[in-house]
């Protein structure tokens, strides 16, 4: 069956082909909004959901999307750290993380096209989807290293203003749970979760080839 990943971020795609499996990219063209109220998990969790459907009904032939929605939440617990939007906002955000401890949420839907007789459209969608936690200790860092870090360019685009898996890894102490999940994608419960309820697994048998 078809795999799509309903997002261009490089690090899932990435992610998703060192598991071994072969990937359709399609963008899901949704925006990213947030609901006053609304709790940081509940946010991811229904983002992915929205990528997901909007990637599933434009299909016409049987495939299994995957969507995701990753976000930072500050130390207090409450506050959601999304891209900065320049660098004095990346900086905002990094001084309230470094030497504290925050977690970062990725919420996961996993939607299967399925022939179906009984829909106008000749197909039903079957989904699955939960949100994965992880929490990261960062080490104290000065403004003058928090700005040189800036100038890399590497927080631009990144949720909570840096990357684990690149210079920012240079920043965190230690972590509790996934640490692909900090990457973007929480790679070994999307694996878990493909297999237990659709049966997908990955390519290892052409790597071992």
């Amino acid at each position: 069956m078809k795999l799509i990943l309903a997002s261009t971020s490089p690090r899932r795609i990435d992610l998703l082909k060192q598991a071994g499996f072969e990937i359709e990219v399609i963008p899901p063209g949704t925006d990213e909004i947030e609901i006053r109220g609304e709790s940081p998990k509940a946010m991811v969790l229904r983002l992915a959901k929205e990528k997901a459907q909007a990637v599933a009904s434009r299909q016409t032939a049987p495939c299994l999307i995957i969507a995701a929605d990753t976000t930072v939440v500050a130390p207090n617990g409450k506050t959601i750290f999304g891209k900065p939007v320049d660098a004095r906002d990346a900086e905002r955000m990094l001084k309230k993380l470094v030497g504290h401890t925050h977690t970062v949420l990725t919420g996961y839907c996993l939607a299967q096209v399925l022939p179906h007789s009984g829909d106008k459209s000749g197909f039903k969608i079957r989904s699955f989807s939960r949100v994965v936690k992880t929490r990261v200790k960062m080490r104290k860092l000065s403004t003058r290293a928090i700005q040189s870090y800036i100038k890399t360019g590497e927080p631009m685009g990144k949720a909570g203003s840096y990357a684990a898996q690149g210079i920012g890894t240079s920043m965190i102490d230690s972590l509790t749970g996934s640490y692909t999940n900090v990457v973007g994608l929480p790679i070994s419960q999307v694996i878990e979760d493909l297999e237990k309820k659709f049966g997908i697994l990955p390519g290892w048998s052409k790597q071992d080839a």
